[in-house]
């Protein structure tokens, strides 16, 4: 099920920046493929959107306001306290002022580094992935590779230890950005080299592909990704906290994605909130979540450390780009494809002992 069937009565042209159609893929900036998301004779047609957080994030507040909610735009949340009975949210208005909100129960959809997590104790031993990316304007009318066109993205395989680097295309500019989804530490942050590596990675990667631009002119942005490490209480204080998306840890380990799993959470949220079973929150979210990132997380310790063999052997392969849309947008779950890929590519694993295939 796709983000879109999530958000029925949304209008995609409020937030879609970008249909994408093929994935080019490449190997150290070599050896690429294009695959296309809808091959003849694939059904359902699947559609790949790109959007701006910022632009999704005000049509998803915009929506619920028309439903009825209360929004309170440009408060920062610096505070919640909670006691037996009700969670208190305080709040730094843009005017400067103070706001405190007291409520039955509390949804924390506030990522990474939000406070809800904290204040209720939740997710105190995080598996943080790191992303870095750069923000690119760009002029569809002079493309200077015949493969920067809007309904592509590109995904790189090699030049990052550990992870992938991918160009996304947006309705005026590039993302163009790489991570590590298989930090050596459970949290990644504050290694210098580990954001240098990513530095170089997305420069060459813009280089490859001919893109002008200027290095020191070049704005990066960080993000910690907060990927799933196993089943763990996702609510807190009899139910009074749920987490929902990436402050729950619900970023696939595999493709380092949160977005779906970030709207299905919040859906289960609140319809536990509705049906009076806030305390079963937790099981909902392992029932719809746990074994698919299990698997998820399996696959992605062979991928991440045998990427040579799997590029090749795997997605370099006829029906592999279909394969990644459809598990990208829940169409086909990690369960079902795991297992058999992992024994079609450990038969290759014997010749493929290289020291340039394993990763460091």
């Amino acid at each position: 099920m796709t983000v879109g069937d999530h958000l029925r009565g949304l209008a995609p042209d409020a937030f879609v920046e970008s249909d994408v159609r093929f994935m080019r893929h490449t190997w150290r900036f070599g050896e690429p493929v294009m695959g296309a998301v809808n091959p003849p004779g694939a059904e359902p047609p699947i559609s790949l959107w790109m959007v701006q957080r910022s632009v999704f994030d005000f049509a998803l507040a915009n929506r619920a306001a028309g439903a009825g909610a209360d929004l309170r735009d440009g408060a920062a949340v610096r505070k919640i306290e909670i006691d037996g009975r009700t969670v208190t949210v305080r709040s730094v208005l843009e005017s400067g002022g103070e706001e405190a909100l007291t409520a039955d129960y509390v949804v924390g959809a506030d990522g990474a580094n939000g406070v809800t997590a904290r204040a209720a104790g939740l997710r105190q031993d995080r598996a943080l992935a790191i992303a870095l990316e750069v923000e690119l304007p760009f002029d569809w009318r002079t493309s200077p590779h015949p493969d920067l066109r809007p309904d592509v993205c590109h995904l790189e395989y090699g030049a990052v230890s550990r992870g992938y680097a991918w160009v996304f295309p947006k309705r005026n500019h590039l993302n163009i950005g790489a991570g590590v989804f298989r930090p050596r530490r459970p949290d990644g942050r504050g290694d210098a080299s580990v954001r240098a590596m990513l530095q170089e990675t997305i420069c060459r990667y813009i280089e490859s592909l001919s893109i002008p631009h200027q290095r020191d002119a070049l704005r990066f942005w960080a993000h910690p990704l907060p990927i799933w490490r196993g089943r763990e209480p996702v609510q807190g204080h009899g139910g009074r906290v749920l987490l929902a998306g990436d402050a729950a840890g619900l970023v696939n380990p595999f493709f380092g994605d949160g977005i779906l799993h970030a709207v299905r959470s919040g859906e289960i949220a609140g319809r536990c909130l509705a049906e009076g079973a806030a305390a079963d929150y937790t099981n909902r979210i392992h029932a719809e979540f746990a074994a698919n990132f299990d698997s998820a997380e399996k696959l992605a310790r062979f991928f991440y450390q045998w990427p040579a063999l799997c590029y090749r052997q795997g997605v370099r392969r006829e029906n592999a780009t279909r394969a990644a849309a459809r598990l990208l947008c829940g169409e086909a779950l990690f369960t079902d494809v795991a297992s058999r890929v992992l024994r079609r590519l450990r038969t290759s694993l014997p010749a493929a002992r290289q020291p340039s295939d394993q990763t460091s």
